[in-house]
């Protein structure tokens, strides 16, 4: 029997609002995310890049390394218990990422706008009815 106080909404035997840790490990992945996709902004414009674009210049290698993080967070929201369906959209996002971003240059260029860990993280937040908390100007997909 599940035990619950009386501000929590149940549904199938799981609390739909998200407890405390659930928001302060979502602010952790989604500083990640920006980080790996936005960390940077492109002096005079209003284009932001990140590490995944920074390191996706190395062929073969920057983008093997960059798919880490991306399984990372994946690995994270299904511990938060976010659903397959959302999880398996989050793959879609690391594997296009991944697929695209191989190709030298348009690749790079791709990683510029495509951004797949903060789209990533905004699934999560979505799943949890968490707004967004770090809006950048550029590149919010």
């Amino acid at each position: 029997m599940t035990e619950t106080n009386a501000t929590d909404t149940v549904i199938n035997g799981q609390s739909a609002l998200p407890a405390p840790n659930h928001a302060e490990e979502v602010e952790r992945l989604e500083r990640l995310a920006n980080r790996l996709d936005a960390a940077f902004r492109i002096p005079g414009t209003g284009i932001r890049l990140g590490w995944d674009s920074i390191l996706g210049v190395l062929p073969g290698v920057g983008d093997l390394v960059t798919i880490a993080p991306g399984v990372y967070i994946m690995h994270r929201a299904s511990a938060l218990g976010v659903p397959g369906h959302k999880l398996a959209r989050m793959g879609l996002n690391v594997g296009i990422d991944w697929v695209v971003g191989s190709i030298p240059l348009l690749g790079d260029i791709f990683d510029v706008g495509f951004k797949s860990n903060r789209r990533n993280v905004r699934l999560i937040r979505e799943h949890f009815g968490l707004p967004e908390r770090h809006p950048l100007t550029s590149g919010n997909h």
